[in-house]
């Protein structure tokens, strides 16, 4: 099948826009916005791809005018939530468009017919609603396999549903179930980990009453606070959580001295950190590495050279392999 010019632009749109998320750094903002295309994708296809290309163009105009922000990276992680929008808005749609389909998949991959109960759902997860959460149910999925799980968290500031966006592909692909959850307050409850602990053990117990979930394979993983709150949520004696894959998340020794070496021995931990972080220096994260392994845990260190305080999408394939292997 031929694919549909106009919405050929738009996904090259959404690519750069990928990019820029991908590379975010306060010395490179003016130069990734020089990358972004001078006129906005014009897509009349479908209501819903229209509405993708309307938040990619918001995306777009976001990250041109912060330049004379006041605070210039604070304005541009706001434009890219229109960027998890508009692809949210075609997700829907992976399953009737093949160029769309194709751009949810991993390079490869392949799938079978979805399954009647695949897709996203929402919990009480509106943008303006807190302590909620958003669950994609891969095509493959089959109720009489026990299928892995993946808790995706969003960082500081962000929100559940639009960082579900980030998985989609590879729970497309590798058949896994995501769950974004939103914090109860702005951001993770790092300084009284228990308030979201508990409201992340009832959402857990919520997808196991209603999905065949595997036991032995629950990742847990996040991004800045939510890969903080990864480690401190985590690495809790009565953590459901088999793995855990922290991001640009912050560390401070203490926490150890609060976890029960029991629950360290073996643990599997996949610690992922940009070496131009700008929030949370990449020391933090040497210094994590080094301190998990000495105490006992199963730990995989990836520091990135080129990523800055930023979600490597790119990264999440090598994760994965490592959650299954």
């Amino acid at each position: 099948m031929q694919n549909d010019p106009a919405l050929t632009r738009l996904l090259t749109t959404l690519d750069t826009l990928g990019h820029i998320a991908r590379m975010i750094h306060p010395a490179r903002l003016s130069d990734l916005i020089s990358k972004l295309p001078e006129t906005p994708p014009q897509v009349t296809t479908s209501e819903q791809i229209q509405f993708a290309a309307t938040y990619a163009e918001q995306a777009c105009a976001g990250l041109r005018s912060t330049p004379h922000a006041d605070n210039p990276m604070l304005e541009a992680y706001r434009a890219l939530r229109q960027y998890s929008r508009a692809l949210e808005a075609l997700i829907p749609l992976a399953e009737t468009n093949p160029q769309i389909s194709r751009y949810f998949l991993e390079p490869g991959a392949q799938i079978a017919p979805a399954h009647p109960d695949s897709g996203i759902y929402h919990s009480n997860n509106q943008t303006t609603e807190r302590g909620g959460f958003s669950a994609y149910i891969p095509p493959g999925y089959d109720p009489t396999k026990p299928t892995p799980i993946i808790f995706a968290l969003h960082g500081g500031s962000g929100h559940g549903r639009l960082f579900l966006t980030n998985w989609i592909a590879e729970s497309r692909s590798r058949t896994m179930i995501v769950v974004a959850p939103t914090a109860i307050g702005s951001t993770w409850s790092l300084m009284d980990p228990e308030i979201d602990a508990e409201n992340l053990g009832k959402i857990l117990t919520r997808m196991q009453d209603r999905w065949n979930i595997d036991p032995t394979r629950m990742l847990l993983s996040g991004m800045s606070d939510g890969g903080t709150f990864t480690l401190l949520s985590g690495l809790a004696e009565d953590s459901p959580f088999t793995h855990l894959a922290p991001v640009a998340a912050s560390f401070h020794p203490m926490l150890l001295a609060m976890t029960e070496p029991q629950r360290l021995t073996g643990l599997p931990i996949h610690l992922t950190h940009g070496a131009l972080d700008w929030m949370f220096p990449v020391s933090m994260a040497r210094t994590a590495h080094r301190m998990l392994a000495a105490a006992g845990a199963a730990i995989t260190y990836r520091e990135i050279a080129d990523l800055s305080h930023a979600y490597p999408r790119d990264g999440q394939g090598e994760v994965l392999d490592w959650f299954m292997g």
